[in-house]
């Protein structure tokens, strides 16, 4: 295999010069990632000293500590991955993420990790395209049908709690998205998770095939937490968490792959948005901590609880309240709205809107040109 050797001036020449002639790969050159102690004038390494990864088939890491510690080694195996190389070291190797190819105009959304806002970026997105074209979304999560599931219409509330009722999972984001953007969803499912964002498991391709079949004008791809959909698409947008660091761990290989970045809490805010008017008293249910100052209704309670099953029985055991605004999320279906179908409430889906400046036009930018209208 043709290689680029990272190496640091920690080492003596001789000792890296023997090592490239002993291990079995065809050298294109080496990169000097740094150090000095051990260089003495003029070094011969027996093979040029180059800049870039062009032409390689793999990188190998011949550096250490003090020049290359974890964090570093990291972003050097995230530029390795974003250019399809395999990054190996002494005792680690990091195979790049396996794309299948797919033939339509597409754009996935995919995240730093989970609850960082990538579904309501998804959907703020699938909303804005399904103006003017023909729009469907592939949606990827840990609550997946076993089979990839198309969902025509925008689901209701009473479908969701029969869905529940029969041990199926009724807040997955396929079902959120298709309720929530309106437009034709299919669900698929992923096992596991590996730090570039590969799965080990999933059935997005089967689902990617059934969006091909139906011929859209565009197909958003939704990822699953720092998941990324197996699917080779013309364009990607990384949403990031406020607090996220984009160098940090395998970060960087997300950024160098998207074509676009957007941070919750500073490029834009997400706003709870509810699907239809609040009535009476109103108690809210979020898989998070959220701002409900600008909801114009009486808030008897807000609860962050929805991951949480014990602590949400609880809470509704002592609720008095009319209306029920929901993230459709979590325990959503299976707990609150149950709760309120039992006990004569309203349910009102909640929607988390992006607001920022010119964010819609950010979202429909990052679309594929051939579905940009």
């Amino acid at each position: 295999m043709r290689a680029i050797a990272l190496i640091d001036g920690e080492h003596y020449a001789p000792v890296v010069r023997d090592a490239l002639e002993t291990l079995p790969y065809d050298w294109l050159g080496a990169i000097m990632v740094g150090g000095t102690e051990k260089l003495r004038g003029d070094v011969d390494y027996g093979v040029p000293l180059v800049e870039s990864f062009d032409g390689a088939d793999v990188v190998v890491d011949l550096s250490d500590e003090p020049v290359l510690g974890p964090a570093e080694r990291l972003r050097w195996a995230s530029r390795a991955l974003a250019a399809g190389l395999p990054y190996v070291g002494a005792d680690f190797r990091f195979d790049p993420p396996v794309f299948e190819p797919f033939h339509l105009p597409s754009i996935a959304v995919i995240g730093t990790g989970k609850r960082v806002g990538k579904t309501a970026v998804t959907t703020q997105l699938a909303r804005l395209l399904a103006r003017d074209r023909s729009v469907l979304v592939v949606s990827m999560g840990r609550g997946g049908p076993p089979e990839p599931e198309v969902i025509e219409t925008p689901p209701s509330l009473d479908e969701l709690l029969e869905r529940s009722r029969s041990g199926r999972h009724a807040a997955s984001d396929h079902l959120e998205i298709a309720a929530l953007a309106g437009v034709p969803t299919i669900g698929c499912r992923r096992t596991g998770g590996g730090l570039a964002g590969a799965v080990f498991a999933s059935n997005v391709a089967a689902g990617a095939a059934l969006a091909a079949a139906r011929r859209p004008d565009v197909v958003v791809f939704d990822g699953s937490g720092a998941a990324i959909p197996p699917v080779d698409v013309d364009r990607r947008v990384l949403v990031v968490g406020r607090d996220d660091d984009l160098d940090a761990y395998l970060n960087l290989y997300r950024r160098l792959i998207s074509d676009t970045v957007i941070r919750i809490g500073e490029d834009v805010e997400l706003v709870l948005s509810p699907e239809a008017p609040l009535t009476g008293r109103v108690a809210v249910f979020t898989a998070g901590a959220v701002d409900v100052s600008h909801l114009e209704a009486e808030i008897v309670h807000v609860s962050p609880n929805l991951a949480n099953r014990e602590a949400l029985r609880c809470e509704l055991a002592a609720l008095e309240a009319d209306t029920y605004l929901v993230e459709l999320k979590a325990a959503a279906v299976d707990v609150v709205a149950e709760h309120a179908w039992a006990n004569g409430r309203q349910v009102v889906l909640a929607r988390n809107e992006l607001v920022g400046e010119r964010i819609d036009e950010v979202l429909l930018a990052a679309a594929p040109v051939a579905a940009r209208g």
